[in-house]
């Protein structure tokens, strides 16, 4: 594993905040303030003039400016199609979170000194399209990202050293502890089961989904009142970006209030006209009972995988400064039938966990960080098993009905890594190249999965004959990054390979942008 100069860090790259921490040399792990002394920084960027904008200002500030110039909840189209011009130019997910990291980047050095490398955590649930970009987002930002991390492994780290049991002794800890994470952010939503010894992290099943956060709980609130705004004037205040990005920052308002009051008031300004509407606790949890639901059935999903039952759990992990909603807190007590452990920030937990898998990593592989030996010794120990969050197949040709199947190659929920090959002969006489489609998913039908690219097989021996033997091999890494490579069996040679896959950056691409971040002026 290589290391730049500098220190390494953890960032929690999230939809709606973003935070920087790293392990201090006593263990300790700390959240970085940035320029305003905060530790979350949101993750949204103003354009302020050409080549200079504005990362994380006040979301007050943010919703009072020309939409046009405004680009906010930017994870969520990480390693999707996105068409946004903005100062000028088309931009892409991960040239605007490489600004936000940055952003992270240079406020934190003012405080700890020159940062070379990072962790950056993901959903558990992102695929590896979306790690990719993320990681792409860490170059563009002039760091060397030594590792994508899953954010509710990060959380379930930082539980066990806010409880004392990283690195205790095996007389103190007793038998292995199994935790659910529960991570309901501002965008995605992830729940993961974890088994752990103070030095042994395995994660035995995971779900979750990425079109769901503490956003949509807003999205709701907003179109009930625009609703009613409409039942009221005749006007739709949703025609209006301007005035939809305002009405979407008072309900973000409104809910945080509503975690404390039982009832407040949402004000709605809309051409010339003005709403002051009442809202209780009871009514907006009614209008978002179902998304509360697809988390609670996620949780049910998770359990029936691990083939566990909320009483051979020992913790519940709330993650995500939308757990503090009173009514997840319910429904998890309902769930899982005790109460669930709030003892760790739901805001910095996953941002302080990436900081100690960087200091475990640092322990592993980077002798000269000058760490303190004891501390060294027990992250050195430390030993962390991930699953896979999608199946991994390719499409094939049922026998007999010669209709395209998706072959499930790596099913999900197996542990990583692993690797798996398959023998596929060639259709012709000479064939030079073989093509296959890869998919994500665990569904039979393509249809049903994404695909994730072609893999093209390059360079075959000449005057092959039809039929000969080809096998490649798939592999998940311990991120969730999929690589694949091929052998020719019959003269038993390398194949060169290309994964072509979609939504992703090329090298050059990534190169380019981060030749243009670097020329940004951000503050």
């Amino acid at each position: 594993m290589h290391f730049e100069e500098g220190r390494t860090v953890g960032i929690d790259l999230g939809t709606t905040y973003s935070t920087l921490a790293y392990v201090d040399e006593t263990g300790t792990p700390v959240a970085v303030p940035n320029e305003d002394d905060d530790v979350e920084t949101a993750s949204l960027i103003l354009l302020m003039g050409k080549g200079h904008v504005i990362v994380g200002p006040k979301r007050e500030r943010a919703a009072m400016e020309d939409p046009k110039n405004v680009i906010e909840r930017i994870k969520r189209f990480m390693g999707r199609e996105y068409t946004r011009v903005f100062d000028g130019r088309p931009v892409t997910p991960e040239f605007v979170s490489g600004l936000i990291l940055k952003k992270l980047k240079q406020d934190a050095e003012k405080r700890i000194g020159p940062i070379g490398n990072a962790v950056i955590t993901v959903p558990y649930y992102f695929n590896d399209t979306r790690r990719k970009a993320t990681q792409d987002a860490g170059k563009i930002a002039g760091l060397n990202v030594v590792d994508i991390m899953n954010e509710p492994t990060a959380a379930t780290l930082t539980y066990a050293w806010h409880k004392g049991e990283l690195g205790a002794t095996a007389s103190e800890f007793g038998k292995p502890k199994k935790a659910m994470v529960y991570d309901l952010g501002g965008g995605t939503f992830d729940v993961t089961l974890v088994q752990y010894t103070p030095t042994h992290f395995q994660v035995l099943a995971t779900d979750g989904d990425t079109e769901l956060g503490g956003i949509d709980w807003n999205e709701r609130l907003a179109n009930y009142v625009a609703d009613e705004f409409v039942a009221r004037f005749g006007d739709d205040p949703r025609d209006s970006e301007q005035t939809l990005q305002i009405l979407r920052n008072e309900c973000d308002l409104k809910k945080i209030e509503l975690t404390e009051k039982t009832e407040t008031k949402i004000l709605c300004r809309h051409a010339g006209k003005t709403l002051t509407l009442p809202i209780t606790r009871a009514k907006f949890e009614q209008l978002t009972a179902d998304l509360l639901q697809r988390t609670a059935d996620t949780v049910q999903l998770v359990l029936e995988q691990a083939k566990l039952t909320p009483k051979d759990l020992d913790a519940v992990v709330l993650v995500g400064g939308s757990t503090l909603m009173p009514q997840v807190r319910q429904m998890m007590r309902n769930l899982m039938g005790r109460e669930p452990y709030v003892g760790i920030s739901p805001y910095v937990s996953v941002a302080l966990g990436a900081a100690i898998h960087a200091a475990i990593l640092e322990a592993q592989h980077r002798p000269e960080s000058g760490m303190a030996e004891t501390v060294r010794r027990m992250l050195g120990a430390v030993r962390q098993e991930n699953v896979n969050s999608h199946g991994l197949g390719i499409v094939v040709k049922e026998p007999g009905t010669g209709r395209k199947i998706n072959h499930v190659m790596i099913p999900k929920n197996t542990r990583l890594p692993v690797s798996i090959s398959q023998v596929f002969q060639t259709v012709q006489e000479n064939q030079r190249r073989v093509n296959v489609q890869v998919m994500e998913g665990d569904a039979p039908d393509p249809e049903a999965c994404s695909l994730l690219g072609n893999c093209r097989i390059f360079d075959l021996p000449e005057n092959l004959p039809k039929g000969s033997p080809v096998e490649v091999t798939y592999a998940f890494d311990t991120a969730g990054r999929i690589s694949v490579t091929a052998r020719d069996k019959t003269g038993g040679r390398e194949a060169s390979i290309e994964i072509q896959r979609r939504g992703t950056l090329t090298e050059e691409q990534v190169d380019a942008f981060s030749k243009l971040a670097a020329e940004y002026k951000v503050e």
